[in-house]
């Protein structure tokens, strides 16, 4: 009798003298979600990864954002990283590599993700401001950092084209979803290998 699979599903939380953090995902969710961090267009944009990767996720952020929104965007994206490394343990199963085209209107941006066990991130957006409202276009480049630092996977993030940022930005954390759906999704055919020639990742 064949049994269910696990859900893959973890809790992180990251607590330091600038940011108090706790993160829940399922990766066998339905793509809802939660957030409190003080910061609309980043929990917009947190919206779209969530809905386009078919991940739950309920974060939960208080940072010196008196100072500035630079130290609670990384560690959102730390313990984002935390989270989904924890929820997908050996990595057994899973296809490993995702990627997406997302376009909005002008705006087109290609996300390709390995998660191979090694931390890399090349980043390649330019904006056209730097500022949506008030958010820092410059904090996207760190939340993706610590991202793909603690989820240990290779993370490459190109904005093609695009003359808005709000759009530039939206598609790429929508391409992002869609590449983390990708990646994560359990290969029928082989679910308990690991998809390495190594035989660990």
């Amino acid at each position: 009798m064949n049994r269910p699979p696990a859900r893959r599903h973890a809790e992180v939380k990251r607590h330091t003298k600038e940011t108090r953090i706790s993160v829940s995902v399922d990766l066998d969710g339905t793509g809802k979600s939660r957030f409190n961090t003080g910061l609309p267009f980043l929990e917009h944009m947190l919206e779209q990864v969530a809905r386009h990767g078919v991940i739950d996720i309920e974060l939960e952020a208080k940072g010196d954002l008196h100072i500035d929104a630079h130290h609670t965007v990384e560690d959102i994206g730390i313990a984002l990283g935390q989270a989904i490394a924890k929820s997908v343990g050996d990595r057994k199963g899973i296809r490993r590599y995702g990627h997406a085209y997302i376009p909005l209107d002008e705006a087109l941006s290609r996300v390709v993700i390995d998660f191979s066990g090694r931390p890399g991130l090349e980043y390649h957006v330019d904006f056209p401001r730097a500022r949506v409202g008030e958010f820092d276009v410059d904090l996207v480049h760190e939340f993706f950092q610590g991202f793909s630092n603690h989820s240990l996977t290779t993370l490459h993030v190109d904005c093609l084209r695009g003359k808005n940022a709000h759009h530039n930005i939206e598609t790429i954390f929508k391409a992002f979803g869609r590449a983390l759906r990708m990646a994560l999704e359990i290969d029928p055919r082989v679910p308990d290998s690991i998809p390495s020639t190594k035989g660990l990742l």
